[in-house]
């Protein structure tokens, strides 16, 4: 049980996943205090002259519990654009398109389904590996 923990931690992953962690973390404290700082003010002032900001008062006024903030929703809507952006514009589209470069370049070996790799692998075992190259089971060079 050890062992697998040891080649699991070795392995990169986690380092990978730790450090896109804190990555993230760094990002988002950017993005929120650009919101805050510069968003939130906006929607703000576009509430009207009070201070409280974009909103609607239950009950009292001037008891800043019952104020339901718009502008704090709204903000967290666009602080999640902001993210969802950047995370799909830096890393998901390049990913993609170098999966898709790499499939155009020949690379058949992602198209195969688990049985049809068992099945080269056992004609391999039991002689099969003299078949011609443009036969199906010499198709990927097994």
């Amino acid at each position: 049980m050890l062992k697998g923990f040891k080649e699991f931690i070795l392995k990169g992953n986690v380092i990978d996943l730790a450090v896109a962690v804190v990555m993230g973390t760094a990002f988002t404290a950017i993005v929120t205090a650009f919101t805050n700082s510069i968003i939130n003010p906006l929607i703000a002032r576009l509430g009207g002259g009070g201070t409280i900001g974009l909103g609607f008062q239950l009950g009292t006024e001037g008891n800043e519990k019952t104020f339901v903030n718009l502008g704090t929703v709204i903000t967290a809507g666009i602080n999640f654009l902001i993210v969802a952006a950047v995370l799909y514009f830096i890393l998901v589209l390049p990913v993609t398109k170098l999966k898709d470069r790499k499939k155009a370049e020949g690379d058949d070996a992602e198209g195969l389904t688990d049985s049809e790799v068992l099945v080269q692998i056992r004609d391999i075992l039991a002689g099969g590996a003299n078949t011609p190259a443009g036969s199906p089971e010499g198709k990927h060079g097994l």
